[in-house]
């Protein structure tokens, strides 16, 4: 449940009360001389970085799933397992594909 600031109009004191959303609104109605005092929202959660930040087993296995379905995606790329003859395949394929696009780029321009 959240914590909300009110303030008093006629005293102009400002108080923290803790109740749920839903309770809010009858709270102020109920109270006419009170106002919400709009705040910045609290931060739960320390400050993460990619280094905290880890998937979890069964993340990793979706992952896995998906890289052994698409083996040409990037997904493949960083979460799959491949094998030697694989990685060697696709380096063949990479090679062919920058060679293609030179010969290409100079047929057009001649």
């Amino acid at each position: 449940m959240p914590v909300y600031l009110f303030r008093d109009t006629k005293t102009e004191e400002t108080f923290d009360k803790f109740m749920g959303m839903d309770e809010k609104q009858p709270y102020l109605e109920a109270n006419p001389h009170l106002e919400s005092v709009i705040t910045a929202p609290n931060v739960v959660a320390g400050v993460a970085s990619s280094k905290t930040l880890r998937n979890d087993n069964g993340f990793k296995e979706v992952l896995s799933k998906i890289s052994e379905a698409h083996p040409t995606s990037a997904v493949a790329e960083k979460h799959g397992r491949r094998t030697t003859k694989q990685i060697k395949t696709q380096q063949v394929i990479e090679k062919h594909r920058k060679r293609n696009n030179e010969t290409s780029r100079t047929r057009l321009h001649k």
